[in-house]
């Protein structure tokens, strides 16, 4: 078996939740399911197969697509029974890819944390533009683009002084370092600090916005971001 899973197996006993995704234990099998779905009695949920559980990630319920896996807007309504860990490990790589290896690797000593200013020093191209962003407005960059509104995953590390998250603000995911929607999003902010324009009100975030289109203005991450460089303007936290 699969070391990471057999450690991440070792971790609990009856139940436990990744993400969004309950997982429990009978005996060898499992069954998963919506967090959310809890306590909903198993007849009113759809059984689905593990073949399906990759379409059912990709989509959010009113259609929309789902770049980021960790982001809290999983599809309710549904339940998977599996036979062994085998069947587990398949459908948790549908639903969250990569999620028990970062689990298991976070937990080596020493981890393999790469933080923000390794990451934007390996960029070259157009993204070479993010080495440019000073720690704060790196920081307030990632906390926006980083918020338990857009991603649940533990983010591990850091630029500057920012504080990594706790799993409790989070989930047991682990972030070992920046994604590419992370550096595409702080590709946007070294372009707007360019700009140097007179600071405007920010919008109402526009949920029906696409996620990564960081060029509209009411984009959720981007008005986040807005929201961020007010509050450090008057030298407040923004919770």
């Amino acid at each position: 078996m699969n070391p990471a899973l057999t450690e991440f197996l070792r971790s609990f006993e009856a139940e436990i939740v990744l993400g969004q995704v309950l997982i429990r234990r009978n005996g060898r099998e499992f069954e998963l399911r919506h967090a959310a779905d809890r306590d909903t009695n198993p007849d009113l949920l759809q059984s689905v197969p593990v073949a399906q559980l990759r379409p059912l990630a990709q989509f959010t319920a009113t259609g929309a697509f789902r770049p980021l896996k960790s982001t809290p807007n999983l599809r309710r309504g549904w339940r998977v029974s599996l036979a062994d860990d085998d069947a587990l490990e398949l459908a948790l790589n549908h639903l969250y890819p990569g999620a028990i290896a970062d689990w298991f690797a976070a937990r080596q000593n020493p981890s393999p944390i790469t933080s923000y200013r390794e990451f934007t020093a390996r960029q070259t191209g157009m993204y070479r533009i993010t080495t440019l962003l000073n720690d704060t407005v790196a920081g307030a960059a990632v906390r926006a683009c980083c918020h338990p509104d857009f991603c649940l995953k533990q983010r591990l590390w850091s630029v500057g002084q920012l504080a990594t998250d706790a799993a409790s603000e989070k989930s047991i995911i682990p972030c070992l370092e920046p994604c590419a929607i992370l550096l595409e999003f702080a590709r946007k902010v070294a372009r707007l600090e360019q700009e140097q324009s007179p600071p405007q009100p920010p919008p109402a975030p526009d949920p029906t916005v696409a996620e990564c289109d960081f060029d509209a203005p009411a984009n959720p991450r981007r008005v986040r971001f807005a929201l961020e460089k007010q509050a450090m303007a008057r030298r407040l936290p923004l919770t």
